[in-house]
């Protein structure tokens, strides 16, 4: 086990690789956003089990959160097994597990709770005793989370319940208030953390009111009394004619001089008026923040930062999160990781960091997130948990071939082409966008991944696929060694002879697992790929002296 860790991505089941790779109170801030789908009536969320899957989870946990079965693998928990353990384990937290299972029956909602108490058994474990966590969700479940919290972490152990809206009034909340809101639950290990004060920007109300004045440069400021509060006759002196209050100046004559140089003085008409300082709004650092959060809005449709996940959270919020509970050099850590927002702004901001998912193609999207997000500024970080071999990749796909699949996707840098659960793929498993010209079409290249039995007639069916898609060219992803008919195939379909001194490349490619592997890569003009929304180019943040 790990207890000098920093820079990871890990595949896999947070509850094993916390338990196998996080040492003991080795992470000083954790933040989490479980997924749970907030648009599931409660209707099915309490539905008793039957047998038939239920729609409330998203997909890549399907199995996980429902109270019979096994996960997607041996590695997964079930929720009965989960449940056995907390309870027998004793404690607040078994006591009211249990008494959460009698009154809400054997459910998907019960389910959710019991995985969730038993990673946050976990996280409590490899905190420091100087750390935080986050526990962010919506009011779906919300107050079942923070009693389980409170389980675990100690009622006392509660320093926030932070509200944050992050959206507008819907137009269909016609039997019932908007929806617009989530709750952050800030919990800490002991009575000693970390915690820097943050500030939220002024109102445009309180800056008309109290900034009203503007200088020769469009500077605003609002001007403040310098009289002391306290009588002080050391401070007692004229300046420039003007006569100080009875309990003298707030400032030494040394000071007041200096604010004079500086233009930081205002001198009423009337030598008999206030002298007062002129306060900048734009050197103010704002309102402290609340347990409210209203400036930090959702992520638009056309923002800069969107890269098209579902639950993809504003950068903003995880910097006020991670600024106030963390120093540079502190480990970040937030088990269900998604498209990785909490460890690029962790990144931006000088912490080390771990970040754990389930899925392969949320690794993906990480890894593109940050190689676009800083390039060279990028400090090095490993993936554990992916396949380095042909063994580990046929077992992989052995153990659960959707993943097997993204994955493999992953390693021609092309993204998966539709939710494969909801219906048939028409032979598309992937896609890349490019452009090789100035005249704005996009081309694309269509991908079949294939972890079983491979032959000449799957290569007669890519290229039919690649008419009907207008594809230029297709690849073809296979764990086993194409057939010598299958090269032949391949060749077939000539070459694809981009505009201008770009050299052609062959229409159909076959690329082996064990080449990727090896290094070998998708042959196709890389002038402009838009396979992937591009993260913005951050900078770091300046290092504090």
């Amino acid at each position: 086990m790990e207890t000098d860790w920093h820079n990871k991505l890990y595949f896999g089941d947070n509850l094993e690789i916390l338990r196998d790779h996080v040492g003991e109170e080795s992470v000083d801030l954790i933040y989490l956003d479980p997924p749970f789908n907030s648009k599931a009536t409660y209707n099915v969320l309490f539905k008793e089990e039957n047998g038939t899957a239920s729609a409330a989870q998203v997909d890549v946990f399907e199995d996980t959160w429902h109270w019979v079965g096994e996960g997607p693998g041996e590695e997964i928990m079930s929720t009965q097994a989960a449940y056995q353990e907390v309870v027998t384990g004793g404690g607040k937290i078994g006591a009211l597990l249990d008494a959460l299972h009698q009154f809400l029956g054997s459910n998907d909602m019960m389910a959710y709770l019991v995985m969730m108490a038993i990673r946050l058994i976990e996280l409590h474990r490899v905190l420091k005793p100087t750390g935080s966590i986050y526990l962010h969700c919506d009011p779906t479940a919300s107050h079942y989370l923070k009693l389980l919290i409170d389980a675990v972490f100690g009622v006392k152990r509660l320093r926030n319940e932070i509200v944050w809206k992050r959206t507008h009034s819907h137009g269909d909340a016609r039997r019932r208030f908007g929806k617009i809101t989530d709750r952050v639950f800030l919990y800490t290990k002991s009575d000693t953390y970390t915690f820097n004060r943050q500030y939220m920007p002024y109102s445009e109300e309180y800056i008309e009111k109290y900034y009203r004045h503007v200088d020769e440069n469009g500077r605003r400021y609002q001007l403040v009394t310098l009289r002391s509060p306290n009588p002080r006759p050391n401070l007692v002196y004229d300046y420039k004619g003007y006569k100080p209050h009875r309990n003298g100046w707030a400032v030494s004559r040394e000071q007041m001089e200096k604010l004079d140089r500086q233009g930081r003085l205002h001198f009423p008409a009337d030598l008999n008026g206030a002298m007062r300082e002129k306060y900048y709004l734009d050197e103010m650092p704002g309102v402290l923040a609340s347990d409210v959060w209203m400036d930090i809005g959702p992520i638009s449709a056309h923002a800069k930062e969107r890269i098209g996940y579902q639950t993809q959270k504003p950068e903003a919020l995880l910097e006020r999160i991670i600024q106030a509970s963390s120093n540079e050099g502190d480990v970040v850590l937030d088990p269900f990781c998604g498209c990785g927002t909490t460890i690029a702004v962790a990144e931006r901001l000088h912490r080390r960091w771990l970040g754990i998912d389930i899925t392969h193609l949320a690794i993906t999207l990480m890894k593109n997130r940050l190689e676009n997000a800083f390039g060279a500024e990028l400090s090095p970080y490993e993936v554990i948990g992916e396949p380095q071999d042909v063994q580990s990749a046929r077992a992989l796909a052995e153990q659960n071939r959707y993943q097997f699949e993204w994955w493999a996707l992953g390693l021609v840098e092309a993204r998966p082409a539709q939710d494969k659960k909801k219906g048939a793929d028409k032979g598309v498993d992937g896609l890349i966008v490019f452009f090789d010209d100035d005249s704005g079409k996009a081309k694309k290249i269509i991908v079949q991944v294939k972890s079983g039995h491979v032959g000449s007639p799957l290569i007669s069916e890519l290229k039919g696929t690649m008419e009907q898609e207008k594809a230029e060219i297709g690849a073809f992803v296979t764990l086993e060694e194409p057939t010598g008919p299958m090269k032949k195939a391949a060749a077939t379909a000539g070459f694809y002879d981009p505009p201008g001194l770009l050299p052609a490349v062959p229409r159909v490619q076959i690329l082996t697992i064990a080449e990727l592997l090896a290094g070998a890569k998708l042959d196709y003009p890389k002038i402009d790929v838009a396979t992937f929304k591009k993260a913005p180019r951050r900078s770091k943040a300046k290092k504090a002296e």
